[in-house]
């Protein structure tokens, strides 16, 4: 493992200054993934592959080559990359407006088929770029600028599960649902990442990590109350937890 310096941000990431939302995760979980990346000694052999949506971002921030994919074909585009460059650690960062919605077919069948690539699923229930549009993912009730009276099940359905949808698909080889809000939650999704990635060095099938978010813009609330309404309101419908682990003690 390579020398890290604590004192100094993640080699991984560019430096340049974050320009999400207040209080949004992106940041938190850039530096994780830059972390993680860092610390597996990767950085020069790391390709990203982030689609339309916040995410689209995250090219300014990570010292890692990369191409930009369209609204949802992230996986699909890894794939080609990892297949034609199977020596490259090869990840997709997206949200859930994203991966849940035109995306499905692609995360799906990269799962299934267990391409050897790592995906960063950002969840925070709504579109955040585009406007605050309802999302696959948005809650019963909640409001949003398509569903202004609130999700109805009648009209819209539940929210869609992703993790629980490709727990059962015979690719995965590591799968869990984590949460930043908290130092502990942190050093959980940390965790969580690096064996996604493990899962794809030892070259045992697809991983991905979910990461619920919040999006204080787009859910009108202050950062402090969108912490609060994250863990009384997502996390009941999103149960965090290990769905699938092949990797074992990742090293």
């Amino acid at each position: 493992m390579p020398y890290i310096d604590k004192m100094k941000g993640p080699h991984a990431l560019s430096g340049k200054e974050f320009t999400y939302c207040p209080g949004c995760h992106h940041g938190i979980i850039h530096r994780l993934v830059a972390e993680v990346i860092d610390e597996l000694g990767i950085e020069g052999q790391t390709m990203m592959v982030a689609p339309v949506g916040c995410s689209v971002f995250a090219y300014e921030f990570f010292n890692v080559d990369g191409t930009v994919a369209a609204h949802g074909r992230a996986p699909a585009v890894a794939t080609g990359i990892k297949r034609a460059m199977p020596d490259k650690v090869v990840f997709t960062y997206q949200g859930d407006g994203d991966l849940a919605a035109i995306g499905t077919a692609e995360i799906i069948h990269a799962a299934n088929r267990g391409e050897k690539l790592t995906s960063i699923f950002v969840n925070n229930a709504i579109y955040g770029m585009t406007g605050g549009q309802m999302a696959p993912t948005t809650l019963v009730g909640m409001k949003t600028t398509t569903s202004p009276y609130g999700r109805k099940i009648e009209n819209e359905g539940q929210p869609i599960h992703v993790a629980e949808v490709i727990k059962e698909l015979r690719g995965v080889a590591y799968l869990e649902r984590t949460k930043v809000d908290t130092p502990q939650d942190v050093i959980k999704t940390k965790a969580a990442i690096k064996k996604a990635f493990m899962a794809q060095i030892n070259g045992l099938g697809f991983g991905m990590v979910e990461i619920l978010s919040t999006c204080p813009t787009n859910w009108g609330l202050s950062p402090v109350e969108s912490l609060k309404w994250l863990e009384e309101n997502m996390v009941p419908e999103f149960p965090l937890g290990v769905f699938v682990d092949k990797v074992g003690d990742a090293k």
